[in-house]
């Protein structure tokens, strides 16, 4: 895909993001709203730096918790939690994912993993996403735990 076609689908889940939520009709708690943009923009925030994405919220019948994003960077397949918050006032982003939320996204991960023919190198990323101003600031923590 051209990095033009992708900008124009990026613009329009952004529209249509943004006209249900002036419409009210999203029917999701406002914290899983911030949460969907944020992973949202993460998602094209990797793949403009090189990420080949394979899969997006994926749960496993067997394990508790969900692996946000999944994705290549080269050879190595990340699994990626997203973290996004409205201030910084509390505390960073990334500190949430403490550990037990990384023994959750291992187990998950080790089911995804168990799905392939062959097991490539992986690591776990974590991005934190900040929508305080207009636009959304990102940050990517290759290798996080």
């Amino acid at each position: 895909m051209s990095a033009m076609a992708g900008r124009l689908i990026h613009a329009v889940a952004r529209a249509i993001d943004g006209t249900a939520a002036l419409l009210g009709r999203s029917g999701r708690a406002a914290h899983l709203e911030t949460g969907a943009r944020g992973e949202e923009e993460a998602y094209f925030y990797l793949r403009r730096l090189g990420y080949a994405m394979v899969a997006r919220n994926f749960r496993s019948p067997r394990r508790r918790g969900e692996i946000d994003l999944i994705g290549y960077d080269g050879e190595v397949l990340c699994f990626i939690e997203v973290k996004t918050r409205t201030t910084r006032a509390v505390m960073p982003a990334e500190a949430a994912v403490d550990q037990d939320k990384q023994r959750d996204l291992i187990a998950v991960a080790d089911e995804y993993v168990r799905r392939l023919k062959s097991a490539p190198p992986t690591r776990f990323d974590v991005v934190s996403v900040y929508f305080e101003g207009g636009k959304p600031e990102i940050t990517l923590f290759k290798g996080a735990f």
